[in-house]
């Protein structure tokens, strides 16, 4: 798992594109807010609190060099937020918010993909379409009306 060893720990990201050397977030960037469920709980539904929203300043927190933080605002905005219901355990759903918050962080810390670099046909290749036009050409005129 991508988010980090455990609830409580900060957000960890393995190394990868954009990020190098990995990433970890500390606890104290990280701001969790619960909230009473919408979704399936049984009977409990209407007394735990399992939704989740975890939410990260971009501009103020200490994990991201300035560059990361210019490319993260840039792609998020200041601030990233997301909430997770879909469990009926708060613990679920706080992993499956930091899973995500951390999806999306990689994501918006990934460098663009290189430009294409268009590349002009080989000589053969044009030579061959070439021939292969006036071929298909002469059999077209074949199907022509036939003329005494």
């Amino acid at each position: 798992m991508d988010a980090g060893r455990g609830v409580g720990t900060g957000l960890h990201l393995r190394p990868g594109p954009g990020l190098p050397s990995g990433l970890t977030v500390p606890e104290g960037d990280l701001v969790e807010r619960f909230s009473r469920s919408s979704g399936p709980g049984g009977q409990s539904v209407n007394t735990t609190d399992s939704r989740v929203e975890v939410v990260l300043d971009l501009t103020t927190t200490c994990a991201l060099t300035d560059a990361q933080r210019a490319r993260a605002v840039r792609a998020l905005g200041p601030r990233l937020s997301v909430t997770s219901s879909e469990q009926r355990s708060q613990h679920r759903n706080r992993t499956a918010a930091r899973q995500r918050l951390a999806d999306r962080l990689r994501e918006a810390l990934a460098p663009p993909p290189l430009p294409r670099v268009p590349t002009k046909p080989t000589r053969g290749s044009q030579r061959r379409r070439a021939e292969g036009k006036k071929r298909r050409s002469q059999v077209k005129q074949l199907r022509g009306r036939v003329r005494d």
